[in-house]
């Protein structure tokens, strides 16, 4: 499906040189422990990782943060940003136009981090960094949505997006893609690759997925009966 997969896009990260200013955000978002963890979880053992282990804070490079917007261009409304560790995108979307522009994050030190690059640049008033956890976010008015996220952890949050975003949605992943769905637009390469899905177009696929597994649970049943018949 994707000539860029998780286990191609990890081992990009572990060799990407992400800068002193990048290590110094780790360390005070997440920890020196949890960023020793993330050298764990690049290895062959990540499937094995306790699932809260498996989104650890590496902040968004601007390639990701341009490419995010492109695919955004021409939207209008708000923005939520879940999981928004710096608040990198939140930033950039309210630089883009999106209101109200709205990043949800459970690492506190993280949310300060966020409201602190906000208050720097000036635009502390205009958005806004909560520290709730994003399984208990309610989507049903939203209307993009970004995601920075692990595989793992995107395949659950599939069905939560399918049960609460409106069809006039529009869902973008950067780093990694939703592992069951159909982008309509993707951008850049490798590691700071983003993709656009369409809610709407994404309840269609999953309706027909549905419906032919239940044409063949109806096929296996009448020849199953057939063959006791006989």
């Amino acid at each position: 499906m994707d000539d860029n997969g998780p286990d191609k896009v990890f081992a990009e990260l572990k060799t990407r040189d992400i800068g002193g200013w990048g290590v110094a955000q780790i360390a005070a978002g997440s920890g020196l422990a949890v960023y020793a963890m993330w050298v764990g979880i690049l290895q062959p053992g990540f499937r094995k990782v306790p699932l809260s282990l498996q989104v650890p804070y590496i902040p968004a490079s601007k390639a990701q943060v341009d490419h995010v917007m492109t695919l955004l261009r021409g939207r209008k409304g708000g923005l939520v940003d879940l999981g928004s560790g710096d608040g990198r995108i939140v930033l950039e979307a309210h630089r883009q136009g999106f209101t109200p522009a709205v990043g949800y994050e459970l690492n506190p030190w993280l949310v300060l981090m966020a409201r602190f690059h906000a208050w720097r640049a000036g635009h502390h008033e205009k958005v806004s960094y909560r520290r709730e956890d994003l399984w208990k976010v309610d989507l049903t008015e939203c209307k993009n949505v970004t995601v920075f996220l692990a595989p793992s952890v995107l395949s659950l949050l599939q069905q939560k997006l399918e049960a609460e975003l409106p069809d006039d949605a529009l869902m973008v992943a950067g780093r990694f893609p939703f592992p069951d769905w159909t982008p309509c637009r993707i951008e850049g390469h490798g590691v700071d690759r983003a993709w656009a899905y369409s809610m709407q177009a994404q309840r269609r696929n999953t309706f027909k997925k549905n419906d032919r597994q239940l044409t063949d649970i109806d096929l296996n049943k009448e020849l199953t009966n057939e063959k006791g018949s006989t």
